[in-house]
C-alpha cells in the first residue's frame, strides 16, 4: 500500500472536489442508516461546497486525501478551546479497510499536536457500528450521548468520543 498525499482545501476548486466527493461517500454510506432524505439535507446543508466555504471561514480546516493518483477522501477539523474536534473522516468505499483511515488519523493528531491540543473530541451517529469499532480501536472512548436537531423534522443522534493524545 501506497501512501497517502493530503492537500489543504482552500480554492474554489478544492472545495468543489471536497463536495462532490462528500456526496458520493454520504449516498452510498449513509442511506441505509439515515434513509435518502436525511442524507440529502444533511450533503446540502453540511456538506456542499456553499457549506464547506462557510466552515471553512469559521476556522475548520479541510485535507483531501489522494492515493494511487486518486481522490479517495477527506478530513475536516476545527480546533477549539480544549480539544481539536474531528468533524469529518471519510473515505469512499474502495479505500476502506486499506489502512488510509489511520494514516489519515496520522494528520489529525499532528494537527491537534500542532494547535497545542491534546485531545480529539468527534460525534459518531449511533448505529454507526463500523465507525464506532474502528475509534475505539483507535483508542476513543465515549464520553456522552447528543441527540441534536438539525432541522426539517431531522435528528443527529450521536456519541461523543475522546482521544486523549500522549504527549
Amino acid at each position: 500500500m501506497t501512501g497517502i498525499m493530503c492537500t489543504t482545501v482552500q480554492s474554489a476548486e478544492e472545495i468543489a472536489e471536497t463536495a462532490k466527493t462528500a456526496e458520493e461517500i454520504w449516498a452510498e454510506y449513509y442511506t441505509p442508516l439515515l434513509g435518502a432524505a436525511q442524507v440529502s439535507y444533511m450533503v446540502e446543508n453540511f456538506q456542499s461546497e456553499k457549506a464547506i466555504k462557510e466552515q471553512i471561514e469559521e476556522g475548520y480546516t479541510y485535507f483531501l486525501l489522494e492515493a494511487e493518483g486518486k481522490i479517495i477522501g477527506y478530513v475536516g477539523v476545527q480546533p477549539r478551546e480544549d480539544h481539536l474536534f474531528l468533524s469529518k473522516l471519510y473515505l469512499k468505499e474502495e479505500s476502506r479497510g486499506r489502512g488510509f483511515a489511520s494514516k489519515a488519523l496520522a494528520l489529525v493528531k499532528d494537527t491537534a499536536r500542532e494547535n497545542g491540543l491534546s485531545r480529539i473530541r468527534l460525534t459518531v451517529n449511533k448505529g454507526n457500528a463500523n465507525s464506532i469499532a474502528v475509534y475505539e480501536n483507535w483508542g476513543f472512548e465515549t464520553v456522552d450521548s447528543v441527540v441534536t436537531d438539525i432541522g426539517e423534522g431531522f435528528v443527529m443522534d450521536d456519541y461523543v468520543m475522546d482521544l486523549v493524545l500522549n504527549t
